[in-house]
């Protein structure tokens, strides 16, 4: 249903406070489990997008990985929903990946290495 979108970051913190008691990103995972539960349809997308003003001209330059939500989170490594996200075409989620692997894949990487492209050919 496009939630949390760009409320991600304080998505359990919108309205009424749902798991105040919790760490944000904890809270965060854990409204996003219980308003998803019992869906079918889990799927997801991280999106990130770069912007950059040259000379007045505006560019974009967006990053996205497809994948789903896991129906627990799994794995100690990286921050906010990586824990749930598991990426289309892998069997674990981002929290249980390498930082390397990860960072190969992630829709910040694509992203900047869109930028850089854009970079090097001025």
């Amino acid at each position: 249903n496009g939630a949390p979108g760009v409320y991600s970051a304080r998505y359990s913190r919108i309205g009424n406070p749902v798991f105040p008691e919790m760490e944000v990103s904890a809270g965060n995972i854990k409204k996003l489990l219980q308003v998803m539960e019992g869906m079918q349809d889990r799927r997801a997308r991280f999106r990130t997008v770069i912007s950059l003003i040259l000379n007045d001209i505006e560019y974009y330059f967006e990053g996205i990985v497809e994948g789903e939500i896991a129906t627990e989170p799994a794995g100690q490594k990286g921050f906010g929903y990586d824990p749930v996200f598991r990426p289309a075409g892998y069997d674990r989620t981002f929290a249980e990946m390498n930082l390397s692997l990860k960072n190969r894949i992630s829709h910040r990487a694509k992203a900047v290495e869109r930028l850089v492209e854009f970079l090097r050919n001025m």
